[in-house]
């Protein structure tokens, strides 16, 4: 059995991955490193892992304890991945890195499951995706390979859970509840993630994204409209998704009369996609869970095609709380 341990393993993303960990029948859970909270029990902490005996251990541990062949999933705040991981991968560590430090590194595979396994396959580092890059991209990449838009517009809706567990997020979650807030309208953090990876599918288009946090727990719904300078047939569009997801495991592209839900895929590696198109326009809805296929479920899925398993192993349970 493949060792995985955790760097920052006290955040929101950490402990859905670990909850997938603990419930994976091919590996092992190593080390779960916390800053704040080493020494306590996880139990603790996270009512899902409330029958399980794991310890937060000491900063440095993780370091300290990984050898050739295991897997570290680094969590921790930003920055951190970046002094870390260079070390480990000499080593003949693999990681996975759930922070922003590599994702606009070239030396890093891309983690967007669905569209880069056979990097993600062979790769000494991966940089899962953020949660709003990996909705947008996963609602826009097949129509790229049909089309080049000349503008794209993404509304994007994310549940509190994406700001991260700090003291700060409860009276965040006060301040929304009853409102839908607008933020990052001066650029995004996430923004040149998106940018990056339209570029590298072949796209030209401008981008204008406007994210929102809403009173929700975990989830994530985007919205995403792309225009274009002439009129495109229906049938193509449609085609260029079935070609892109028909086989994969966690991506239903809905029909016409169905929408995607956030509280279908809570708790899951899941994104529902809908897509219409309308002479000039497209417009493609997509829901994910933002601590599951936004975070830490695409951060399992990727560890799964690492390791050469089936990607849906481990995927049996299903959470709905934060």
């Amino acid at each position: 059995m493949t060792r995985v341990h955790v760097l920052g393993a006290s955040g929101y993303a950490a402990g859905e991955a670990i909850r997938l960990l603990h419930a994976h029948p091919l590996l092992e859970i190593g080390v779960l490193e916390s800053r704040t909270h080493a020494g306590e029990l996880l139990a603790d902490h996270f009512p899902l892992l409330r029958t399980t005996d794991y310890r937060f251990a000491l900063p440095g541990s993780v370091v300290e304890s990984a050898r050739a062949g295991d897997v570290v999933m680094a969590a921790g705040a930003a920055g951190q991945a970046r002094d870390l991981v260079p070390a480990l991968v000499a080593g003949g560590v693999r990681v996975i890195d759930l922070s922003a430090d590599f994702r606009l590194d070239g030396a890093a595979a891309y983690g967007l499951t669905e569209w880069y396994r056979a990097t993600i396959a062979a790769a000494p580092l991966v940089a899962n995706p953020g949660c709003y890059p990996t909705a947008t991209l996963l609602a826009l990449l097949p129509l790229i390979g049909v089309a080049d838009p000349v503008h794209v517009a993404v509304d994007a809706k994310s549940a509190i859970s994406g700001a991260g567990r700090k003291p700060s997020v409860a009276a965040l979650f006060a301040e929304v509840s009853g409102e839908v807030r607008a933020y990052g309208l001066q650029g995004h953090r996430h923004q040149p993630e998106i940018e990056r990876y339209l570029r590298r599918a072949g796209a030209r288009t401008a981008l204008t994204f406007t994210p929102h946090v809403v009173p929700l727990a975990r989830g994530m719904l985007v919205d995403v409209y792309a225009f274009f300078d002439y009129e495109l047939d229906a049938g193509e569009v449609d085609a260029a998704y079935a070609r892109a997801y028909d086989a994969s495991s966690f991506v239903r592209v809905l029909a016409r009369e169905r929408t995607p839900s956030v509280a279908a895929v809570c708790g899951t590696n899941d994104a529902e996609l809908r897509i219409d198109t309308d002479g000039r326009v497209v417009r493609a809805i997509c829901a994910i869970d933002n601590l599951g296929k936004g975070a830490a479920g695409q951060a399992v899925q990727n560890l799964n095609v690492m390791l050469g398993y089936s990607e849906e192993t481990g995927f049996h349970a299903r959470a709905v709380v934060a």
